[in-house]
């Protein structure tokens, strides 16, 4: 789709701090910054949400989600993930491309969202 950010980021035109991906869905950190690890994993198709996406589509994306958390929790030191997704303006949906959200949690570390990028990046791709 033409004018749609994630679309865009999955065809280079915009460059993203990239923590995962493979030939179906790509996974990058968001650069709102919120919180710290704060990613975005989508499907490299468009999709408008969870309804419009075919279930094997779904299946490979969440999977992936799976894999994130597990990674973050495993291997980053962080105890816990939050997994978010909005389907649609009124539950919160700004970006209409299939995504899903995964902020990492742990308290004892102090991690801060304004930590470059950069340095997130480095922390948390695989």
């Amino acid at each position: 789709m033409e004018d749609c950010i994630f679309c865009k980021i999955i065809n280079k035109e915009i460059p993203c701090y990239k923590i995962y991906e493979d030939e179906n869905v790509l996974a990058f950190l968001d650069i709102a910054k919120k919180d710290y690890g704060h990613t975005l994993v989508i499907p490299k198709k468009h999709y408008k949400n969870c309804v419009d996406c075919d279930e094997k589509t779904l299946s490979m994306v969440i999977s992936v989600v799976k894999k994130i958390g597990k990674h973050y929790v495993e291997d980053c030191g962080f105890n816990s993930f939050v997994v978010l997704n909005a389907n649609g303006e009124e539950a919160g949906q700004t970006v209409f491309h299939l995504h899903f959200h995964i902020v990492p949690k742990n308290s004892e570390l102090n991690l801060s969202a304004d930590t470059p990028l950069e340095e997130q990046q480095a922390r948390l791709r695989f």
